[in-house]
C-alpha cells in the first residue's frame, strides 16, 4: 500500500506510516483547531512541479489573507506558489451553480486533476457544500468526486467545521477512507489541543487522543505514550551505586541495574538533592544521564549541585548530561513523554531522574489514564536499559495517605525520607521500605544535609510512626 508522508514524523507514526494515496480523508474540527494549517503543511511537504498540490477554497477566507497567515510558518515556501502549490477559488462556481447543484464543481476539480496529476487535493471548507445541495445530492457528488480523483492517485482532503454528532452520521464520513478529528480543549492550567484518528481504512493506526501544538514550525504531534511500544529491550544487570555509600550498604550494594526507584518525602526533605547525587554519580562513572525537572531550571540545578561539590557543567555542555526543564505552560503528559523518548533513542542513557511525580499528576488531569501512562513511561526507560529514580512529594504533617496514588506497584524500590521530631528539634530520617527481589536493611536511619549532600548517620532506636504519620516521634 502506497502512503503519502504528512511531513510530520510523529503524525505518520500515529497513522501507521502516513495517508494512503487515492484515498478520501476528512479533517474535522471546530473553528481554530488547526485544520487549515495541517492541510497546508501536508501540501507543502508533498508538492512538486511534477505533482502539484491543489488547494480549493469554497466560502472561506480570501487567498491573499490565507497566504498572509501562512507566512510565519517554517514549512511555507513562497517560491512554491503557482509552481507546485495552486490556490483555486470555488466560491462563485458553487454559489452560482443553481439547478446544476455541485456538478460544475466536481467537473472542475476532476478535469484539473487529470490535467495536472496532483499529489494532494484539498477542499476547504467541504462543509460549506451542504448549503447548496441536499443530503442525497451531496452523497452523489462526493462519491463521484472521490472515485474520479482516485484514478489520478491523488490524496483528497476535505476540511470542515464538523461537530462530533455530524461525524457520527454525516454522509461525508460514510464515504471517507479516513477521518481525523481535531479539538481544542480549554483546561487549566493550560489549554490543550488533541487529535484522534476516528477511522482509517486499511491502516493500523494508534488509537486515543494525541496531543499536538502549533508553533512557527507548524504542527508538532505527540503520540499518546500508552499506544507506542518501545522497540527492543536492553537488559541491565549488576548494581547501580547511588552516590551515597551508606545508602548503598543498606540496599545491598546499591540498586539493581535497570530498576525503577521512587524517593518519597515532604518538601525540603532532600529529594532533588538525592536525584542530583544519583545523576552526578553516573556522570563520574562515564554514563550518559537524563534529568527531567518541572521546577528548577538547568542553571539552578547545576548551581545546586555545585554547592555540594558536584560539577555538572562540563557534562551539561558536552551532552553527557541532558536536563529537560518543563515549564508550567508545557505541562502535558505526552509532550513530556515525547522528550524522554527522543532522548532515549538519541543514544544510550544509563540513568534517568524525574523530579517529580507530583507535577506529572498535576499535568495529567486524567486520573483514569495516569496509571497506564506511568507504567508506559517507566517501561520505556527500562526498555532502554536505564535505571530511573522518580521523586514524589508527601505531606509534611498529619496522617500520610498513599503518596503516589496507588502506583507503588510500578517501582522495584521505595525509599522514604521523613522528618523526625526529637524533643524540640526537627531532624530527618530515611528508611528503605521496599526492594523487589533483594534483601535490604529494615531500620530507620537519621540523615543530614551537609556540604556532601545527603549523609546517612546512625540507626534510630525508640521511634514510632513511620507508617502512620509523616513526622516520626519517640515512644516517650
Amino acid at each position: 500500500m502506497s502512503r503519502l508522508k504528512t511531513g510530520i514524523p510523529d503524525l505518520d507514526l500515529i497513522l501507521g506510516g502516513g495517508l494512503e494515496q487515492a484515498s478520501l480523508v476528512i479533517l474535522a474540527g471546530a473553528p481554530g483547531t488547526g485544520k487549515t494549517i495541517l492541510a497546508q503543511q501536508i501540501c507543502f511537504a508533498n508538492a512538486t512541479p511534477e505533482r502539484k498540490a491543489l488547494y480549493y477554497t469554497t466560502l472561506s477566507e480570501p487567498h491573499s489573507k490565507l497566504v498572509r497567515h501562512l507566512e510565519p510558518f517554517q514549512f511555507f515556501k513562497p517560491e512554491a506558489l503557482g509552481k507546485s502549490v495552486d490556490f483555486i477559488h470555488l466560491g462563485e462556481m458553487v454559489s452560482e451553480a443553481g439547478t446544476a447543484g455541485l456538478e460544475p464543481m466536481v467537473t472542475e476539480v476532476v478535469e484539473k486533476c487529470f490535467e495536472t496529476r496532483p499529489a494532494v487535493v484539498v477542499i476547504d471548507s467541504a462543509k460549506a457544500l451542504r448549503d447548496f445541495a441536499s443530503e442525497k445530492e451531496l452523497r452523489t457528488c462526493l462519491y463521484a468526486l472521490a472515485s474520479r480523483v482516485a484514478h489520478t492517485d491523488a490524496l483528497l482532503l476535505l476540511l470542515g467545521e464538523y461537530t462530533p454528532r455530524e461525524i457520527e452520521g454525516g454522509v461525508e464520513f460514510s464515504l471517507a477512507d479516513g477521518i481525523i478529528q481535531l479539538a481544542y480543549e480549554p483546561h487549566e492550567p493550560i489549554d490543550r489541543r488533541w487529535l484522534r484518528v476516528v477511522k482509517l481504512r486499511g491502516g493500523d493506526h494508534l488509537v486515543g487522543k494525541h496531543s499536538f501544538r502549533i508553533s512557527q514550525a507548524g504542527f508538532e504531534v505527540f503520540p499518546r505514550l500508552e499506544t507506542v511500544a518501545p522497540k527492543g529491550h536492553i537488559e541491565a544487570d549488576g548494581r547501580v551505586a547511588t552516590g551515597m555509600p551508606r545508602l548503598d550498604d543498606l540496599m545491598g550494594e546499591g540498586i539493581r541495574g535497570g530498576q525503577a526507584t521512587v524517593v518519597l518525602g515532604p518538601s525540603g526533605a532532600g529529594k532533588t538533592i538525592f536525584g542530583l547525587r544519583f545523576a552526578a554519580k553516573g556522570l563520574e562513572m562515564g554514563e550518559r544521564c537524563l534529568y527531567v525537572s518541572f521546577q528548577e531550571t538547568p542553571d539552578l540545578l547545576i548551581r545546586t549541585a555545585a554547592s555540594f561539590g558536584w560539577d555538572l557543567t562540563k557534562a551539561w555542555e558536552s551532552g553527557q548530561l541532558t536536563i529537560h526543564h518543563v515549564p508550567v505552560g508545557e505541562l502535558d503528559l505526552d509532550t513530556i513523554a515525547a522528550a524522554v523518548r527522543r532522548e532515549l533513542t538519541r543514544g544510550p542513557v544509563r540513568r534517568v531522574v524525574v523530579d517529580s511525580l507530583a507535577e506529572l499528576v498535576f499535568a495529567a488531569r486524567e486520573a483514569d489514564r495516569f496509571p497506564a501512562y506511568s507504567r508506559s513511561l517507566v517501561g520505556w526507560i527500562r526498555a532502554a536499559g536505564a535505571s530511573v529514580v522518580i521523586t514524589s512529594e508527601t505531606t509534611t504533617l498529619g496522617p500520610m495517605t498513599e503518596p503516589i496514588g496507588g502506583l507503588s506497584f510500578l517501582f522495584h524500590n521505595v525509599i522514604l525520607l521523613r522528618y523526625l521530631e526529637l524533643g524540640s528539634e526537627l531532624r530527618r530520617a530515611v528508611n528503605v521500605i521496599k526492594m523487589r527481589s533483594s534483601n535490604h536493611d529494615k531500620g530507620v536511619f537519621e540523615y543530614v544535609i551537609d556540604e556532601h549532600g545527603l549523609t546517612i548517620k546512625d540507626r534510630l532506636e525508640g521511634v514510632t510512626g513511620v507508617l502512620g504519620w509523616s513526622v516520626l516521634r519517640t515512644q516517650e
